[in-house]
């Protein structure tokens, strides 16, 4: 049976600030200068994360810190900062910092400091870019078993999460499945059609291959008026005090559909700045970058005027449906980002031109409705079972960081 102190922690576990468990440094930046050391991964923030998938790799010269296996890295600044991770031998930058383990088994450091995350990043401090609080988290006060309980405590958690890690990696290859599901779905019924009985002829594009034959293709300046618009100065608070006029930047069209805004310009902005005032019923898509907005599309269910990195196709509705449309930009997103990085164009951008004379497959009104009613209720069935998949996702996280918590603190008996 295990006896529970006062503290509510079994009798013989001890308090111990953080700082008497470990001790934190620091990276740097290396300078040109170092080049005489072994070369060895740079271990930045996003490396660390995933973001860069190769390292680069930089000097280990005297003077740069040096992580070892042994170690925990921290997150020190950035919207991450505050999120341990297991070391990896390199050099760490000068937005991480290695905590090396004194009187204490590495294991259960590890542990201890994943149990506590939620603390360190909750008292991040920083009015622009936020960075850990050295101060809390040296003065963190921490429950520490027995020197023979931490290798058995650091073992359950690494098998109980390597479980919920491994439902999580299921959950996660069934949500880029229905993903891929959702986007062959789409893509079939707007080049295809719905109709397993049609005829299908070339349609002499080549991302868009065979047609059914009594399909037209149109270039889509036959079908809707194009153009982008502008950020009214800052500055300018003759633009933007009081402003009453939705203004849209490209971080909408990850969205399927946009409904308001918040931010707005006044008629002063919309005046001078050449800004449009593009109408409901018309698609934006995004025309720079080198993320994921070039070339996503959204429809646009409000009257708004957007910014530079937009562009409005607003359509002919005897001639193409708005969703419909919406979903041709959806299966041309390849297409639209191939072009904008062609040598012949301009490096990371769709111009209107582009767009202007992009060719679009174009049904009968009539179909064009069906195909767009098939996607809303076929899409919608693979949305709902997403939905789901990610709120396990969400809760199997929360289970791992609670039974993570509850071991190093001793709530659990293990």
């Amino acid at each position: 049976m295990t006896v529970f102190g006062t503290d509510r922690v079994p009798v013989g576990w001890i308090k111990k600030r953080f700082r008497y468990l470990a001790d934190i440094q620091k990276g740097r930046l290396p300078s040109q200068s170092d080049s005489s050391g072994d070369m060895l991964p740079y271990l930045s923030m996003e490396y660390l994360r995933g973001d860069d998938s190769e390292p680069t790799f930089v000097s280990a010269d005297e003077g740069l810190l040096l992580a070892d296996d042994g170690d925990v890295l921290l997150l020190w600044d950035g919207s991450n900062a505050g999120e341990f991770l297991p070391a990896r031998k390199g050099v760490v930058s000068s937005t991480v910092a290695r905590i090396t383990p004194k009187g204490i088994n590495k294991r259960f450091l590890y542990w201890t400091c994943k149990g506590h995350e939620y603390l360190v990043r909750a008292e991040t401090v920083g009015m622009g870019i936020p960075h850990v609080s050295g101060d809390f988290l040296a003065n963190l006060v921490l429950f520490v078993p027995s020197d023979s309980d931490q290798p058995s405590i650091a073992d359950y958690l690494d098998r109980e999460t390597a479980r919920i890690d491994g439902l999580v990696a299921a959950k996660e290859r069934v949500l880029a499945l229905m993903t891929e599901k959702r986007r062959t779905l789409i893509t079939h019924a707007v080049t295809r059609g719905i109709n397993p009985k049609v005829s299908f002829r070339d349609s002499g594009i080549p991302w868009l291959g065979q047609i059914p034959k009594h399909w037209q293709v149109w270039k889509l300046v036959h079908l809707a008026d194009i153009g982008n618009g502008s950020t009214p100065s800052r500055e300018n608070v003759d633009y933007w005090s009081e402003g009453s006029i939705p203004w849209l930047n490209s971080s909408v069209v990850n969205q399927d559909e946009v409904t308001e805004s918040d931010q707005f310009v006044t008629e002063v902005a919309l005046r001078e700045c050449h800004l449009p005032m593009v109408q409901p019923g018309s698609v934006l898509v995004g025309i720079t970058g080198q993320g994921k907005t070039r070339g996503q599309a959204v429809v646009l269910s409000c009257e708004a005027t957007i910014n530079q990195h937009l562009a409005f196709a607003a359509p002919d509705a005897t001639k193409i449906d708005v969703w419909f449309l919406r979903w041709v930009f959806f299966a041309a997103h390849d297409y639209l980002r191939a072009i904008s990085d062609d040598a012949g164009g301009t490096k990371g951008a769709l111009t209107c031109e582009e767009l202007a004379n992009m060719r679009v497959v174009v049904p009968p009104l009539d179909e064009q409705r069906a195909i767009v009613a098939h996607i809303a209720v076929e899409a919608g069935k693979l949305d709902a079972l997403r939905i789901a998949t990610e709120r396990t996702i969400a809760l199997l996280k929360e289970r791992r960081a609670a039974l993570i918590a509850a071991a190093v603190t001793g709530k659990i008996v293990i």
